[in-house]
C-alpha cells in the first residue's frame, strides 16, 4: 500500500476515494436488476401483456424505471454517510432493471419489445457494469488513505446519531488497515470515541440479507462434500449446455453450427478445461490453487457461455446463469476462508485492537495517547 510519504495517486488528488463496500452496493444493483427483468417478462405474460393508457397513450415501464432510479440518485444526493447508499443500489437497480427491459424498442425501427436478441443485450449489459466497476476498484490495492476515508465516512452516522457495538467493531476492524503514520489516524480514533453509544440502527433489510447470504455461504463452503458437487455441477453444466443451445435451435429449424452454438461450446469446452485442471489440483491437495480454477471455470461460463445461451435460448437461459451465480459465491467464500486460514506476518506497531468487550468504548478518548 502506498505510504503517506509518498505522492498520492491522481484519482485521490482529484479527491476520487473508493468506496470499499463497492462490490455489495453493485451486487445489490445487478442482482434486483436482472430479477426486475425476469418478474417484470412473467408478469406480462401471464396477464397477456396488457397496454397502461389508452385512447392513443401507452405508459411503457420504462417510465416508472425512470423515476425509481430519479429516487435513488435523490437519496445518494441528499443524504450523507453509509446508510442510504443499500436502500439506493436496491431502489437503482429495480429501476434500472425496467428500463433496460424496454431495449428492444430503443434498438429497432418498429419498436419491437421482443427482439430476439433483447435477452443477450441485457445480459451483456449487466456483464459489462460489473466488468467495469471490477477494473476500476482492483487495477490497484485500496490505498491506507481510502481506508481512512472510509472510516470518517462511516463517522458520519455516529457523529449524528451515535454508533451502536456491531458498527464500532466494523470501525474497528477497518482501522486496523491503517499504518500508524497515515495523516489523521489518530484524529479519526479519538472522533469515533467521541461518537456517543446508540443500539438504534436504522432497518437495512439489504445488509441483512448479505449477512445471511454470506452465513449461509460459509456453512456450505465447509461442508466436505462441497468440492465434489462443485466439480459436478461443473462438469454437468459444460456437458448440457451445447445440448441445451442446440436442441433448440434444432427445433427452430436452425442450423447447428450457427454463432449462439458454436460459442456455447466453446465456452462450455474452455470451462470443463479449468474444472478437470481444478480437480487434479485438489487431489494433489492444494486446495487454494483448485478453488482459483474452479473460479475461472464459473467467470468462463458467465462471461462466455451464456452470453451465447442468452443469444439463443433468450430467457431461459437464466437457470444456467443463476446456478454460476450461487458456484461463484460458494467459490468466494472459500476463497476468503483459505486466505483467513493462511498464516499472516505480524502487524506493524501500534495498530488498533479489537475491543475484548463490546460493551467497553474500542477507541481512546485522547488523540495523544494511541494505546
Amino acid at each position: 500500500m502506498t505510504g503517506p510519504d509518498q505522492r498520492s495517486p491522481y484519482l485521490l488528488r482529484a479527491g476520487l476515494v473508493r468506496n470499499v463496500r463497492t462490490g455489495e452496493h453493485l451486487t445489490t444493483f445487478v442482482v434486483s436488476g436482472v430479477a426486475t427483468v425476469l418478474i417484470t417478462r412473467l408478469i406480462l405474460g401471464l396477464s397477456g401483456y396488457p397496454q397502461i393508457g389508452g385512447k392513443g397513450l401507452h405508459i411503457a415501464h420504462v417510465l416508472p424505471g425512470g423515476l425509481l432510479m430519479l429516487l435513488a440518485i435523490y437519496l445518494l444526493l441528499s443524504y450523507v454517510g453509509p446508510v442510504v447508499r443499500p436502500a439506493a443500489a436496491l431502489v437503482g437497480g429495480v429501476g434500472f432493471g425496467l428500463f433496460i427491459d424496454e431495449v428492444g424498442k430503443f434498438v429497432t425501427s418498429d419498436n419491437n419489445y421482443f427482439y430476439q436478441p433483447t435477452a443477450a443485450i441485457v445480459y451483456v449489459v449487466f456483464v459489462l457494469i460489473v466488468l467495469g466497476s471490477r477494473f476500476v476498484n482492483n487495477r490497484r490495492p485500496i490505498d491506507e488513505r481510502e481506508q481512512l476515508a472510509n472510516v470518517v465516512d462511516h463517522a458520519v452516522e455516529g457523529v449524528a446519531g451515535g454508533l451502536s457495538r456491531r458498527r464500532r467493531a466494523q470501525d474497528a476492524r477497518q482501522l486496523r488497515a491503517v499504518g500508524p503514520n497515515v495523516p489523521g489516524r489518530l484524529e479519526t480514533r479519538a472522533l469515533l470515541a467521541a461518537c456517543p453509544p446508540d443500539e438504534v440502527e436504522l432497518a437495512a433489510p439489504v445488509d441483512a440479507a448479505w449477512r445471511a447470504l454470506q452465513r449461509g455461504f460459509d456453512r456450505l463452503a465447509t461442508h466436505p462434500l462441497a468440492p465434489r458437487v462443485a466439480v459436478a455441477v461443473l462438469g454437468v453444466q459444460a456437458l448440457s449446455a451445447p445440448a441445451i443451445a442446440a436442441a433448440i435451435r434444432f427445433d427452430d429449424d436452425r442450423l447447428l453450427t450457427d454463432l449462439p452454438v458454436l460459442g456455447v461450446a466453446g465456452g462450455s469446452l474452455l470451462s470443463a478445461t479449468f474444472t478437470v485442471r481444478g480437480w487434479l489440483r485438489l487431489r494433489a491437495h492444494d486446495r487454494a490453487r483448485a478453488v482459483r480454477l474452479f473460479e475461472l471455470a464459473v467467470l468462463v461460463s458467465l462471461l462466455v457461455t451464456q452470453v451465447f445461451q442468452f443469444a439463443g435460448t433468450q430467457f431461459a437461459a437464466v437457470g444456467g446463469m443463476t446456478l454460476d451465480l450461487i458456484l461463484l459465491g460458494l467459490l468466494g467464500a472459500e476463497s476468503a476462508r483459505l486466505q483467513q486460514t493462511t498464516p499472516q506476518p505480524p502487524p506493524p506497531p501500534n495498530l488498533l485492537p479489537l475491543p475484548p468487550n463490546p460493551s467497553s468504548p474500542p477507541f481512546p478518548t485522547d488523540p495523544a495517547n494511541p494505546t
